[in-house]
This record gives structure tokens, sequence and C-alpha cells, in this order.
């Protein structure tokens, strides 16, 4: 008896069954539709994509009017359970206290949920976000460090930064 076609087959056969495993573990083909023998063309599928980004890459999901001492300035919150607690909140006038020569804070009238917020955040200038252990509104006018609690929750529109670092109060509502 010749070993050979034997010692081929044994090289063979794992090489197969592995080659099997892997493609029955990946799905790359479409899902299967119900209407699939239909002439219609197929619906398209629903968007998964975020919602818009501002130039910073961060979504967001709502737009917003501040009032900076009286002079308006467009912002926009993004789509996080924290921002979407502000907004429930809305509209608010708070007095704005510096900060560090970098941010306007404001106290807020009750705590923010922060469910699925990272640890901390590393703030713009123009940035709106929540200082979750002092319960505080963080506007940003200046660069900031990293600081951890911190929940970003929007952005100004250009302007509002600079306007913001003059101002004492604001007032947070949801644009027209």
């Amino acid at each position: 008896m010749n070993p050979a076609p034997f010692r081929a087959l044994a090289r063979v056969v794992p090489a197969t069954a592995l080659l099997l495993v892997m493609t029955a573990c990946t799905d790359d083909s479409p899902p299967a539709s119900a209407s699939s023998s239909s002439s219609e063309p197929a619906s398209p599928q629903t968007s998964t994509a975020p919602a818009a980004t501002t130039p910073t890459g961060r979504t967001t999901a709502m737009n917003i009017r501040l009032t900076l001492d009286g002079h308006p300035v467009a912002a926009t919150l993004n789509d996080s359970p924290t921002a979407r607690d502000v907004a429930a909140q809305l509209p608010l006038t708070l007095s704005l206290r510096d900060l560090n020569q970098a941010e306007k804070i404001a106290d807020l009238p009750r705590k923010l949920s922060t469910s699925g917020a990272p640890e901390g955040a590393d703030p713009e200038v123009g940035d709106l976000a929540y200082y979750a252990p002092w319960n505080q509104l963080a506007t940003y006018y200046r660069e900031a460090p990293y600081a951890t609690g911190l929940v970003i929750l929007g952005h100004m529109a250009d302007g509002g930064a600079e306007r913001l670092a003059t101002a004492d109060e604001i007032t947070i509502e949801a644009a027209p």
C-alpha cells in the first residue's frame, strides 16, 4: 500500500475543514428579504449614520440659541443623554462666573444624567459642557486642559466665544 495519497489527504482535510469553518463564520451576504421574488426594487435601508457634525467632529442633534448679555449666538447640542437632559430644562437663564480666564461657569438647577458619558473631556474654544462634580454648565472662550468629570454638550457658532469672554449672564433656549 502506498502511503503518499494518505499523507496528501491528511494535509488537505484539515485545511479544507478550516476553510469551511471560516466561511461559515462570516456572513457578507445581504439579509434575506420576504419580497426578494418581487420585481420591485428593494427599499433603501434606513441610515444609521450620526447626525450632522460640527467642524470638531462632535455630533449635533438640536439647534439652540444662547443670549449672552442680550446678544444672540447660535449653538448646537449634541445627541448625548447629558445634552438631552439639559435640553429638557430649557429655557434657562444663568449667572456666569469666570474660571481660570478660560471659561464661564454657571450653577444648574439640578444634576444632569451622565449615562454613557466618557470619564472626561478635552474642551475646545466654543464648547458648551457639563462639569458633573460641581453640577455646573461650563462654556469655553479660551483653550483649557482635559478635565475628569467634564461632558461636552455642544458648541457655539463662530463669534460666540469672543462674546462669552465678557458676558455675565446666559440664556439658553431652543432655536425658533
